[in-house]
């Protein structure tokens, strides 16, 4: 995300420039006479927007072997939906260029001129999509989340999406009033019988269209970074054959959700089925793999956006 730590008319001044160079075609001396400044200065107010994030960048062109990769997986794996991006080999985000291509998928979704019902998950990679996205007008369209928006220690959840999608899609938005996890099975029944959380829980499974980021398990990972999980849980959950999580639900190698306490406690809307609604998991890197591998050939989801990298594994493994 943006730093914001320059002054309102620096972030201005490199707006303009790099609307003027990436938009409108101009070279760095015309900018320069543009806006009555020199050369130099030119090019730092355009290198600002870049580091600034106030220029995002889509790639229209398909790149043949990324092409080649998503037919590949789509063929392997049944998948509805692929789309691979290139892979950065210098890079150590686990979401650049995938949240792009989520953020590009996504939109195509709510400028659908037919109504329709959008479920979120939530995570980082799906938290980097939502703030790619432009401001959109969608207002028969209805966005809601399969997660609680509660973090462990009763504050808004950092990485639940919905409320960042409120801020640039105009849509009816309807977030899940519920921690990730809760003490038992039947505190889940108790609240899952609320009339507020009931009408959320039965908007989730008629989604039309599902995007969800994929966990993987470890002490580094999102449960336990997050405090939803103590290490100890982590350990015998991975002990028990556990590689991976979607919205909470855990899930094994073979992608089948684990009959475990843990599980039990689930807070999170079912994914939604399948068959009736386009399951789209962003995910890419290698402590991923095995995560992204089980939810694709254990059917949590069945449309994917990763890298090159990751395709490939996928194809080999």
């Amino acid at each position: 995300m943006a730093k914001r730590s320059e002054t309102p008319a620096r972030l201005d001044d490199a707006a303009r420039a790099g609307w003027l160079y990436y938009v409108a075609g101009r070279t760095q001396d015309e900018i320069a006479a543009a806006m009555g400044i020199s050369r130099q200065s030119a090019q730092r107010l355009v290198s600002l927007a870049v580091a600034e994030r106030l220029i995002k960048v889509r790639l229209d062109h398909p790149i043949a072997a990324c092409l080649e990769l998503a037919n590949q997986l789509r063929r392997k794996f049944g998948l509805k939906h692929v789309e691979v991006v290139p892979s950065d080999a210098g890079s150590s985000s686990t979401t650049v260029g995938i949240a792009e291509a989520g953020a590009a998928e996504i939109e195509r979704w709510l400028k659908r001129p037919e109504p329709i019902v959008l479920a979120v998950g939530t995570g980082r990679t799906l938290k980097a999509a939502v703030d790619q996205l432009p401001a959109i007008e969608c207002p028969n369209h209805r966005i809601v989340s399969l997660t609680g928006n509660i973090a462990p220690d009763g504050s808004a959840a950092y990485y639940n999406v919905i409320f960042s999608m409120a801020d640039a899609v105009k849509a009816r938005h309807y977030p899940m009033p519920l921690p990730v996890l809760v003490t038992s099975a039947e505190e889940r029944e108790l609240l899952h019988g609320q009339q507020l959380v009931r009408s959320t829980l039965d908007m989730s499974a008629q989604a039309d269209v599902t995007f969800v980021g994929i966990g993987e398990l470890g002490i580094d990972g999102p449960l336990c970074v997050d405090g939803f999980l103590e290490k100890d849980e982590m350990m015998e959950l991975m002990r028990g054959g556990a590689v991976g999580e979607i919205c909470g639900w855990i899930f094994d190698v073979d992608g089948k959700l684990l009959d475990n306490p843990i599980n039990e406690r689930v807070a999170s809307a079912p994914i939604p089925s399948r068959e009736a609604s386009m399951v789209i998991g962003l995910a890419k890197g290698k402590r991923k793999y095995k995560a992204i591998r089980a939810a694709v050939i254990g059917h949590q989801i069945n449309a994917l956006i990763t890298d090159e990298e990751t395709a490939e594994f996928l194809l080999t493994s």
